[in-house]
């Protein structure tokens, strides 16, 4: 691992850890802290995560122009100029904007470090790389969160004061220490989409592979990541009568289940093909999605219910340390030479899509509808599987099976291939 890939890992594990640090408390703020009321907290959460649409589509086409770089040194000073204000205000009007700057801040960050990570690695380390990324984000989102939830007292607004300011601090240092990665020069294709945006969207569209899967990542994250803190805890408070510490225990052992399993998975995940890997995830995920519904739906002791939830999470993150070293890569992979800015965003906006509609629609079923919202998700689980198998249809040998196809070519006396082009059909 080069100084630069060092320091882009710190990036990671900082960015998450500020994510962890405030966000989970920014419901108790608004509505508690600054006394705005539900309502106005509600529309804060909202414009976060709207914030975070608008500007991924441009941190896309910024990110194949500039580099990516300059793009997140703009992103984290963003996410600074939003913690600090929000840390301050005390009106709607600037807690509405100062979360929006937050929100922006935040989603460009996860593009452009993804982004810088493809630059710096090979095909042969791109993997391992992103495996990393994950296990860093995860403990950064645990220790933040651990941390600001024994910093803040909701009948002192300083407080979460003290909370925003050092996450705006924070922020800063990180511009101070990317400042100083040196990226490698990547070279520029012809007909780079400088000029225009629409070119490489066109592009993007255009590769049946990549559609392929944005549709696939949206129906994982719709799965997993939209239902973790509002359906599916919804569901366990009403159907499976767990606490909420029991809540906050699921989510510890999601977390563990990731660190845990991060990188003996990883092993197991590099010699198989992605497709199969996200596929045997839909089903993990089935199985998990039916363990909850035992938990709230069987007859067994409120002491088998909790372990059954919280099993649940933990089978969840077992699934997550599978496709960190899967999707990631394989969105590198895709991408023409000179757009993995392009594309990396592009996922990351189906991402934040899932993360919006997943919440809207689990909910409620989770709080009202218990046994369709499980069979619901079960047939979620189960079209993971069926939407990996067809798109392995779609993508070529290296991008599929790219430890088989460089073993190939060593043992025929060539060299690995560093890269691979876009699958079409």
């Amino acid at each position: 691992m080069g100084a630069a890939m060092r320091r882009i890992h710190v990036g990671n594990a900082l960015s998450a850890f500020g994510l962890g640090f405030t966000v989970p408390y920014l419901y108790v703020y608004v509505a508690q802290v600054r006394g705005l009321g539900a309502v106005t907290a509600g529309l804060v959460l909202a414009v976060f995560a709207v914030a975070a649409l608008i500007v991924l589509p441009f941190a896309g086409r910024a990110i194949v122009r500039r580099g990516p770089l300059p793009v997140l040194l703009a992103a984290l000073l963003t996410a600074a100029v939003g913690a600090l204000s929000l840390g301050l205000s005390s009106g709607a009007s600037s807690v509405l904007v100062s979360s929006a700057l937050l929100g922006a801040g935040q989603a460009v960050m996860q593009p452009a470090l993804a982004t810088m990570i493809v630059d710096c690695s090979t095909a042969e380390t791109r993997s391992r790389a992103f495996a990393t990324q994950f296990f860093l984000q995860n403990l950064g989102l645990g220790v933040g969160g651990l941390i600001g939830g024994h910093l803040v007292d909701t009948t002192r607004a300083s407080s979460f004061t003290v909370l925003f300011s050092i996450e705006a601090a924070m922020f800063l240092l990180l511009v101070a220490v990317m400042a100083t990665v040196r990226m490698p020069r990547s070279p520029r294709i012809e007909g780079a989409p400088a000029p225009s945006g629409k070119g490489s969207w066109k592009r993007l569209m255009g590769n049946r592979a990549m559609v392929q899967l944005c549709v696939l990542g949206f129906v994982l994250f719709f799965a997993c990541y939209g239902q973790f803190e509002s359906g599916l805890s919804a569901y366990g408070v009403e159907a499976a009568g767990v606490s909420t510490s029991t809540l906050g225990t699921a989510l510890a052992a999601n977390t563990l289940a990731i660190v845990v399993a991060q990188f003996v998975v990883l092993r197991f995940v590099e010699r198989r093909r992605r497709t199969r890997v996200i596929a045997s995830v839909g089903l993990l995920w089935a199985v998990a999605w039916a363990v909850a519904g035992y938990a709230g739906l069987g007859n067994g002791s409120q002491a088998m219910a909790t372990a059954a939830f919280i099993s649940t999470y933990a089978l969840f993150g077992l699934g997550e340390s599978m496709l960190s070293p899967t999707l990631a890569p394989l969105v590198a992979d895709l991408a023409p030479e000179g757009l993995a800015g392009q594309y990396n965003s592009a996922f990351a906006l189906v991402k934040q899509l899932a993360l919006a509609i997943g919440p809207a629609v689990g909910g409620p079923m989770g709080a009202s509808l218990h046994g369709p919202y499980i069979v619901v998700f079960v047939l979620f689980s189960l079209a993971i599987t069926v939407l990996a198998l067809r798109l392995g249809r779609q993508l070529t040998e290296v991008q599929d099976h790219p430890s088989a196809a460089r073993s190939r070519v060593v043992a025929q006396g060539g060299t690995a291939p560093a890269g691979q082009s876009p699958a079409h059909a």
